[in-house]
């Protein structure tokens, strides 16, 4: 079901970085009409030396910088002098500068304006720079790749500072600009106390911005020191403590946002009062308590007022229309109480967004909300309200988004007619309300709703039939009229729709077949259909509770799932063969109808579907095999039917566990613990045909009874000769196992050795469990050569010189021994030149060894983060010229290997295997640095009974995909997403999450913000840059960005990713 909105502060927040910045840029735009124009002279040969050693320091070259000394520098890009032929200005934003800054630009002593923002500089920001105290004005080098700590310095005469969107760590430190007006210092990695002395230094400091970072504390009484303060931006930030009373003396503050941080208290009203400038007040996502105090209404002048997240009580003060300006007020969850009705909203005239959400409002909607006209997002949705909408409602002509779920509301009818009226509404949120009325059939307006994208009338107990005027809403994408009482056919004119590829239908009572219909809606046959769709971005989030899982938020209609569920009716007929045609559906939900026939084989069409749901129907015949072939299907359901047969096998079936099939008594196969029996013996045999049978089955038993025991014999004789030898060496080595110890391998005792199975190696069959001991000195903590979440790697040194790598698996939850030995030969069967050959195994009560080829240079995790410390055992005559770091032509190989490897586990191998736990370090290197894939299917030897949907996250932080939050699903798609991050690891040398004190930064996160601000260039490696694969690497960026793309459905396979990956640059596969 889809579920009312749910806001965000994104249009506030937005609007108040907006204004964040109207201070800095008005303080440059003064300084470059203040700055008077000189014709440019020749520039001194010392001013001419300094910029070419700037020049120097940068690995991109400005090409109108000429080092010849006829050039005249003052007419370089970017450079302003004076009459005195001094340079006074450099000027080169969003240029590509890559590189240092070089501190010798302090040499330009009369340089009062430096604007290097938006390139890829890295490096510290050097203190000569900040202490120019002679002249510099203006320094900005934000969004850049600066690093380390801010230096302290003095500068009497800076006025605005910019180094935000950084990597700047460490303490604010002192600063001595007794001019400085603007400080920005956002989103960088900064801690400890915001200082109390900034403004004892900087008596004029007027904008402070400093979110998105890592401060902490309590803010310092010493804020009321800032008396000449109008911006303060401190959000995202871990502050804490309640607001000092210092911060409401200043008289000057127009915006003020301390959002998403841990502050508590309640607002003082007598304070608050004191702010009479304020134009934007954010606290939003805190833990404030109290109420709203009656002075709020004494800021006149406030237009932005965001408290959601907060336990904040009581009414909404009639004061509070006292702000007249108010474009947005956000007061979602907290716990308001109280009529609405004393509120006069007639007064709020610019009033644009209003999210009251999920609070405790009791009585009607005030008719003076409808005076609103340029409200275009109205959420009162999860409140107490009741009543009927009135029908001057449609006085919103800009009304966009309007969500008025889980209230008390009554007259559908009326309801429908009055907003047909509101004629650019796009999203109509109506669910859980009218509980219980009748859905009108014939309405009586025209032309309403015609630009209406979703529409969600379900949980209301609804009467009636489908109506036959939601045929006439062509943009229609979205229809959710679930858990109603609806009766009659689903109407045939719901397949016509163009834009529908979300239909929820599901816990009705309707009846008939599925409409062909249906299975012709236009949008979920072809992918280029559904992702020509416009975004349909809305002004306020909605929620969808998904099938068995917990309520997700979506900003963006597209990213909704495709889905058809019809689940929970009293359908009849069969399903339609041509169901196969919306091959882009993730969800399709036929459960608990009276559906008979047969399941169409056409379903195995359904190549994206991640949800199959027909359980609780008539059905009969075979489960298709070609369902083996859903590769991405995560939730599969077939009981209570009346199927036959047996169940399929491979791909994403050997994860189903038997709850699936169960109440279908006829179903044969491992999961329902059912033999199948032989297909040549039917079930319609003469009487003689069947005594014929049970004389050859009686023969045939007792031949095998014979050759069983005589196998058995042989066996036993084989295995007390192995023992004796075993005991044999045992005795001419003195092998000794300590009782207890960190560096042995604790749990292995004597009488193991005796009674371990054979070790069985492909290549290597006189290998006994007794060499493995010996060849990794019984385990020791010295021969271990990797850790993961399944279990201990050991380097296994062989005396006849071979090296092996043993893995020491751990874990309780084991397959039974037979079913162990099975998954792992069948994971021996998967063979191809990326991945890592599984070549044997040993079992003994807990115990699991697995065996595999030893990969001399470690894992591409090594090489990427743990530089010059990496387990590489490559000789010196390695033909790969890499010493401490990999070129981007062997990253490039490493990358088209991997995908390679995965390609063959997801597609040629049988069945098919989803790897879980894609990333760095299980992708390991070979002497020549070829790819190969590790740990494939060891998920399944770990967690026999957890591959499908767990209760833990799968795989590793970092490289989880989103959707693995919500229920955990283990799909293909995952793996491309886990595959994406490894190579923007290969791209960056960052690691998947980078954790720093009190915070971590995601590498996908980090990446999408730069590449949003068209700053994708400046996410590679430093060691790659200027080497003539950029071209390249931007390419395998974009590949990259495609498979972390955050909804499943519009990540590629894993073909196209090889095909593209292979396509990067043809000239470095020579």
């Amino acid at each position: 079901m889809l579920l009312f909105g749910r806001g965000t502060c994104l249009h506030v927040v937005t609007k108040i970085m907006i204004l964040t910045n109207a201070t800095t840029k008005t303080l440059f735009l003064v300084l470059a009409l203040l700055s008077v124009f000189h014709p440019n002279t020749a520039c001194t040969d010392q001013e001419r030396q300094t910029l070419l050693s700037f020049l120097n320091s940068l690995s991109t070259p400005l090409k109108s910088w000429n080092a010849t000394s006829e050039s005249d520098c003052c007419k370089w890009e970017g450079i302003t002098c004076n009459t005195s032929t001094s340079v006074t200005e450099i000027s080169l934003p969003s240029k590509g500068l890559a590189g240092e800054i070089s501190p010798f630009l302090s040499n330009l002593t009369n340089l009062s304006y430096l604007n290097l923002s938006s390139n890829y500089l890295s490096g510290p920001l050097p203190v000569e720079l900040l202490s120019l105290s002679t002249s510099l004005k203006v320094l900005d080098v934000s969004f850049n790749k600066l690093s380390g700590g801010i230096p302290g310095f003095e500068n009497p005469v800076i006025q605005v500072l910019n180094i935000s969107s950084n990597f700047f760590t460490g303490l604010l430190p002192i600063i001595n600009a007794t001019s400085l007006v603007s400080l920005n210092a956002t989103n960088n990695s900064l801690t400890g106390q915001i200082p109390d002395y900034l403004c004892t230094h900087s008596p004029f400091l007027a904008s402070l911005a400093i979110s998105y970072n890592r401060f902490s504390g309590e803010i310092s009484p010493g804020v009321g020191n800032c008396t000449a303060l109008r911006d303060f931006h401190a959000g995202s930030n871990t502050l804490t403590g309640s607001l000092p009373d210092e911060l409401f003396k200043l008289a000057s503050l127009e915006y003020l946002c301390l959002s998403t941080n841990r502050i508590y208290g309640s607002l003082n009203g007598a304070l608050i009062a004191q702010l009479q400038n304020l134009l934007s007040l954010d606290l939003g996502t805190n833990i404030l308590t109290g109420s709203i105090p009656e002075s709020i209404g004494q800021l006149n002048k406030l237009r932005y007022l965001h408290l959601s997240n907060n336990n904040i009580t009581g009414t909404l003060p009639p004061t509070i229309e006292n702000c007249t300006d108010l474009r947005q007020l956000n007061l979602r969850e907290n716990n308001f109480t109280g009529s609405l009705q004393f509120i006069n909203f007639t007064k709020f005239s610019s009033l644009q967004l209003l999210d009251l959400y999920n609070n405790s409002f009791t009585g009607e909607i005030p008719e003076s909300i409808y005076t609103c006209t340029n409200l275009n997002a109205l959420r009162l949705s999860s409140n107490n309200l009741s009543g009927q909408i009135s029908p001057v409602i449609g006085n919103l002509k800009a009304l966009s988004f309007l969500s008025l779920s889980a209230n008390y509301f009554v007259n559908i009818t009326g309801t429908l007619q009055i907003l047909s009226k509101c004629k650019n509404l796009t999203a109509l949120l109506i669910s859980r309300i009218f509980i219980g009325e009748a859905v009108p059939i014939e309405p009586t307006w025209e032309n309403g709703f015609e630009n209406i994208q979703i529409l969600s009338m379900g949980g209301s107990n609804l009467t009636g039939t489908i109506p036959s005027w939601i045929s006439k809403l062509t943009k229609l994408q979205v229809l959710d009229i679930s858990s109603n009482h609806l009766t009659g056919q689903i109407p045939d004119w719901l397949g016509s729709l163009p834009c529908l590829f979300y239909l929820d239908l599901s816990h009705n009572n309707l009846l008939g077949s599925i409409p062909q219909s249906i299975t012709h809606l236009p949008l979920l046959d072809s992918v280029h259909k559904i992702r020509q769709l416009d975004p349909g971005y809305l002004e306020l989030p909605l929620y969808r509770k998904p099938f068995n899982g917990s309520r997700q938020q979506y900003k963006q209609l597209t990213a909704l799932p495709p889905t058809v569920a019809l689940g929970n009716n009293q359908l009849n007929g069969t399903i339609p063969q041509e169901i196969g045609r919306l091959t882009m559906l993730l969800v399709l939900d036929l459960s608990q109808n009276s559906m008979s026939g047969t399941i169409p084989g056409s379903m195995g069409s359904l190549t994206n579907l991640e949800i199959l749901e027909l359980s609780r129907n008539n059905l009969t015949g075979l489960i298709p095999a070609s369902l083996s072939q859903l590769h991405f299907l995560s939730t599969f359901s077939v009981a209570s039917n009346n199927l036959s047969g047996p169940i399929p096998t491979g791909g994403q079936f050997d994860t189903f566990s038997s709850s699936s099939y169960e109440g279908n008594s006829n179903l044969c196969g491992l999961m329902v613990m059912r033999k199948c029996s032989n297909p040549s013996n039917g079930e319609n045999k003469t009487p003689l045909t069947s005594k014929r049978f049970n004389k050859k089955t009686v023969i045939a038993v007792v031949l095998g009874i014979f050759f069983g025991v005589a196998a058995v014999v042989l066996l036993l004789g084989y295995c007390l000769t192995s023992g004796r030898r075993a005991k044999h060496k045992l005795n001419d080595d003195k092998i000794g196992l300590p009782a207890s110890s960190f560096n042995s391998f604790t749990e292995v005792q004597f009488d193991l050795i005796n009674d371990a199975d054979l070790v069985m190696v492909k290549g290597e069959t006189d290998i006994s469990f007794q060499d493995i001991l010996t060849a990794t000195s019984n385990f020791d903590q010295s021969s271990i050569i990797g850790c993961g979440g399944f279990g201990l790697v050991y380097k296994a040194e062989l005396v006849s010189g071979a090296i092996l790598a043993i893995k020491r698996l751990s874990g309780s939850s084991w397959l039974m021994e037979r079913e162990f030995k099975a998954e792992v030969e069948a994971l021996s069967v998967a063979q191809h030149e990326n991945l890592v050959p599984l070549k044997g195994y040993c079992i003994h009560g807990d115990l699991r060894l697995l065996i595999y080829s030893y990969m001399e240079n470690g894992s591409l995790d090594d090489w990427l983060h743990d530089q010059g410390n990496h387990a590489s055992d490559s000789d010196s005559d390695s033909d790969s010229d890499v010493n401490c770091q990999l070129d981007w032509p062997t990253r490039l190989r490493i990358a088209q290997g991997s995908s390679r490897g995965l390609s063959y586990i997801h597609e040629v191998c049988r069945p098919h295997i989803v790897h879980r736990d894609i990333k760095s370090s299980n992708i390991l290197l070979d002497k020549k640095f070829n790819a190969h894939v590790a740990d494939f299917g060891l998920a399944r030897l770990i967690h026999p009974y957890q591959t499908h949907v767990t209760t833990e996250l799968i795989g590793t932080l970092g490289y989880i995909p989103p959707e693995y939050g919500q229920g955990c699903v283990a799909t293909l798609r995952g793996d491309i997403y886990s595959f994406g991050v490894v190579m923007l690891e290969l791209l960056t040398s960052k690691r998947a999450v980078e954790v720093l004190p009190n915070r971590s930064i995601e590498l996908v996160q980090w990446v999408r913000e730069l590449k949003s601000v068209g700053r994708e260039a400046e996410v590679f490696d430093p060691y790659l840059r200027g080497k003539g694969y950029d071209r390249e690497m931007l390419k395998v960026l974009d590949v990259a960005c495609i498979c972390v793309d955050y909804n499943p459905i519009n990540r590629p396979s894993i073909q196209q990713v090889v095909q593209w990956l292979q396509n990067a640059d043809a000239s470095l596969l020579s």
